[in-house]
């Protein structure tokens, strides 16, 4: 594996940053997966630079000014997997909604707070593209950068105003209609294929 892998995994935060149509072309495989999709809308779910385009438009949905720099890669050439250790940067100005597995889980409503915080994901490179993602994220610091963990009372007054008008559902049919929209966009420039 040389540099090409490595860039092809770079790439693919710069895709999730930017929502990118001819970039996610060049560097998702047809049959890319992603493991992580679980807690997305469901056109993240959608194989190949599609899906990757819908999670984009998820991501940064609920983060503005969102950008992963990346802190060190690592190379198994056995696996054809790359390891790269992100942060993940942004502001929380929007909805940040949560599914299981298609169903709405929970919302996070805007705190405007900043968010700075490492990740590691896993990317198994096939042909010079990508065509796996998993992630290992430390979750409860994103949380706590948030201001939601562990929860006020002001916090859970919120989210159960959130509830009890049907703004949750509203966040999340938008967020799924948002990433539909950017999954059916890859259509356009062959990126779905």
């Amino acid at each position: 594996m040389g540099s090409t892998t490595i860039d092809s995994a770079h790439s693919l935060f710069r895709v999730i940053e930017t929502g990118d149509p001819a970039l996610a072309a060049d560097v998702v495989h047809a049959d890319f997966h992603n493991r992580e999709a679980v807690s997305s809308p469901a056109a993240c779910a959608i194989p190949g630079p599609a899906g990757v385009l819908a999670s984009s438009a998820w991501m940064r949905s609920a983060f503005t000014d969102l950008c992963f720099p990346v802190l060190d890669t690592g190379v198994d050439d056995e696996r054809g997997q790359v390891f790269v250790q992100v942060r993940m940067q942004g502001r929380h100005t929007g909805p940040f909604v949560l599914f299981r597995d298609g169903t709405l889980e929970r919302v996070m409503p805007p705190t405007g707070r900043e968010l700075d915080y490492e990740q590691i994901h896993v990317l198994t490179v096939r042909d010079g593209k990508v065509i796996r993602h998993e992630a290992v994220r430390d979750d409860m610091t994103m949380l706590g950068q948030l201001g939601t963990f562990p929860p006020t009372l002001p916090l859970i007054a919120r989210l159960a105003g959130w509830k009890l008008t049907g703004r949750d559902r509203r966040a999340a049919a938008a967020v799924s209609t948002r990433a539909a929209e950017a999954a059916q966009g890859a259509q356009g420039t062959g990126a779905a294929q």
